[in-house]
């Protein structure tokens, strides 16, 4: 088994504990269903929020959905110019049988101009 860094993002409607909950909770179930991670497999994630994210911790939703022994972190997106607002972006490292190659790195709804160069 290797460890391997997986990617992925989703743009929030707005600025409440229940979106950010929702929205992170989708990023995470969906990232763990495209390359079938097992709880168990993963080391730690890394949540940013771009700074108009302020109403709920983006890790909190990986305790909704019960990953509650993996260690969490979020941190203060960069704020660039042109950058999409209202922005969740996960970090997971974890470990796999899978190549680098066949990582599915889930960019949802508008999130997905951020990386138009990764398969769906």
């Amino acid at each position: 088994m290797q460890v391997r860094a997986l990617r992925g993002a989703i743009l929030c409607r707005e600025n409440t504990k229940e979106e950010i909950t929702e929205k992170a909770a989708e990023l995470l179930r969906e990232m763990i269903k495209r390359n079938d991670i097992r709880p168990e497999d993963i080391m730690d994630i890394i949540f940013t929020a771009t700074e108009d994210l302020t109403a709920e911790f983006p890790a909190a939703a990986a305790r909704h959905i019960g990953l509650t022994h993996v260690p969490l972190l979020c941190a203060r997106e960069l704020s660039i110019e042109d950058s999409p607002g209202m922005c969740l972006r996960v970090l997971m490292h974890f470990y796999t049988r899978k190549h680098p190659h066949e990582l599915r790195h889930p960019y949802l709804e508008g999130a997905r101009q951020l990386r138009t160069d990764l398969p769906e």
